[in-house]
């Protein structure tokens, strides 16, 4: 299976994560759309929104990573990353849509534009009202939501879902980005510590480090 992305992006490492645990080879060719000439001739092809990421397993291409993770999980069933009680699934999809409107919409999307983006690929600059307002009340609205999660090993049921990979997944971005899980959210605070120390993303985040490096990136809160 082919993966196209970059490893830090916070929906390239959902698949890059649900492949891992699912024991599931993959070649990743590296996908960057925000610079220009970055992508492939046929990116269109293979991803028609031109986001990524986008898979191609044999002759299957499919680009959304939750809908990657959905077909993965459909295909190799262990671990399964979709719960099989009918509540469950719901609230796990809920909160994979949740993490992308409320965690990346809202927070890590217009930090990462306006202190990586616009400054050193666009060379425009920087909106720091938006990032003020992602920092001071975004990120802490949602993480007052999560706290309320009560989330101890896992946000849903007694397993890990595609809840945990999409929620820690915006998480470590927000972390490179040099956000940090204020003490008054003790809770996240743990949950998400136990998530990055785990197996599966522990090497996740290992394996980006050239890419976290090479853009000046804060990886101090991995150790």
């Amino acid at each position: 299976m082919k993966v196209y992305g970059v490893p830090l992006s916070v929906h390239t490492r959902k698949v890059i994560v649900a492949a891992r645990l699912k024991g599931i080879p993959f070649d990743l060719l590296v996908v960057i759309p925000v610079v220009p000439g970055n992508p492939p001739s046929n990116w269109r092809e293979v991803s028609p929104t031109g986001l990524i990421p986008a898979i191609e397993d044999n002759s299957f291409r499919l680009a959304d990573s939750t809908a990657i993770v959905c077909y993965l999980d459909r295909k190799h069933p262990k671990p399964a990353l979709l719960p099989a009680d009918n509540k469950e699934l719901g609230a796990a999809m809920f909160l994979d849509a949740w993490a992308g409107s409320e965690l990346f919409r809202r927070i890590v999307h217009p930090i990462f534009h306006n202190q990586v983006v616009n400054p050193n690929i666009r060379k425009i600059p920087a909106d720091q009202a938006a990032i003020d307002s992602a920092m001071n009340q975004a990120a802490p609205e949602a993480f007052g939501y999560l706290e309320s999660l009560d989330p101890i090993n896992f946000l849903v049921g007694g397993a890990l879902t595609i809840a945990d990979i999409a929620v820690v997944s915006n998480l470590i971005v927000f972390h490179y980005l040099g956000g940090r899980i204020e003490p008054r959210f003790p809770k996240l605070k743990a949950y998400f510590q136990r998530q990055i120390e785990s197996p599966a993303l522990s090497v996740a985040i290992a394996e980006e480090k050239p890419f976290v490096d090479q853009m000046g990136l804060d990886r101090s809160f991995f150790r």
